[in-house]
């Protein structure tokens, strides 16, 4: 199977039963990180849902750098699919 077609099962079965919709899961991902960086944003600013998403690919990028390994390229393509239903439900 290739790594698409697992990051597209994982998004669409099996993280989506244990996590609800990416956009509830990474809206909420990016209230706790919000508030977790309160002090260190800028006039009341928050991160978006699709920043939140972005920052985790941006931390499997750095975990395939040190250490490449199928995983972390299954997450990647996952990511960018779930960040691709995102702006879909915002448009």
């Amino acid at each position: 199977m290739s790594i698409l077609d697992e990051a597209h099962n994982a998004v669409h079965v099996s993280r989506r039963q244990d996590y609800d919709h990416p956009s509830t899961s990474f809206t909420r991902l990016a209230g706790i990180w919000t508030a977790m960086l309160k002090h260190l944003l800028k006039d009341e600013a928050e991160l978006t849902p699709e920043i939140a998403n972005l920052m985790l690919i941006a931390f499997k990028v750095s975990r395939e750098i040190a250490k490449p390994k199928r995983d972390n390229r299954i997450d990647i393509a996952g990511y960018a699919e779930t960040l691709e239903m995102q702006y879909e439900d915002n448009n």
